[in-house]
């Protein structure tokens, strides 16, 4: 099978065709849901508070809604539009199952507050109601052209298999080695003092590990490659 990679532009091949299959496979699902563990174990993210964690490449969602599970609240970015729109449909679904359980959660409580009727409506005449935030949001972007966020936004990053992408080029203008080190550069830059970023990969060969390694470096990250599947042909 050939490497998506090689077949375009990400946000040409991730149409609305694939990135519902991709959504609704439950092999990618789980692949998605078990590396994105393994990044937040990876992080070594405070456990007594909920980190403001950037999604690199987030594609429909499904790594955002292992960090909503675990009390994070993220912006995601991708460069297909049709992955996006999966993932705010899955957003979508969320916040309106939130709304039915809080309507739910108000019927059962109506009969009990029956006796204070009067003074209830006292108290919330000219009140609002506000909806509660979603604890993702999304945007449609290009990494290799850099990450448009202001500095130390970030408490964290992650990237699920994105970031080989940006070592092949479908245009002349596009150079892997100036388009990694653009990503890098304003990664560390919206990142906090101290904050981690996990990006796990597919390199298609030992030179492609070697370009992301040395472009990160080039701009100050510290670290290195973790390979967990030594024996793996991806």
């Amino acid at each position: 099978m050939s490497r998506p990679e090689l077949t375009g532009h990400a946000s040409l091949f991730y149409n609305e065709k694939e990135a519902r299959k991709y959504d609704s496979s439950s092999r990618m699902v789980g692949i998605q849901r078990e590396i994105t563990e393994r990044a937040i174990e990876l992080l070594k993210l405070p456990s007594n508070r909920p980190s403001f964690i950037l999604d690199v490449g987030c594609g429909s969602g499904l790594s955002g809604q292992v960090l909503e599970e675990h009390g994070h609240v993220w912006v995601g970015c991708d460069v297909s539009r049709d992955m996006l729109n999966m993932a705010n449909e899955r957003i979508e679904r969320k916040r309106e199952e939130a709304m039915g359980e809080g309507d739910s959660s108000k019927d059962d409580s109506d009969n009990d507050m029956n006796d204070n009727d009067d003074s209830n409506n006292d108290n919330n005449k000219g009140g609002t109601t506000t909806e509660e935030p979603s604890p993702g949001d999304l945007l449609h972007h290009d990494m290799g052209t850099g990450l448009p966020f202001r500095p130390a936004s970030f408490d964290a990053c992650i990237s699920i298999s994105a970031l080989q992408w940006l070592c092949y080029s479908n245009t002349k203008e596009q150079i892997p080695k100036k388009r990694l080190t653009r990503f890098f550069s304003s990664l560390y830059q919206v990142l906090r003092r101290g904050a981690r970023a996990v990006l796990q990969f597919y390199p298609e060969s030992s030179e492609h590990a070697i370009l992301i390694s040395e472009c990160a470096a080039k701009v100050g990250f510290a670290g290195g490659i973790v390979v967990d599947y030594p024996n793996s042909t991806k």
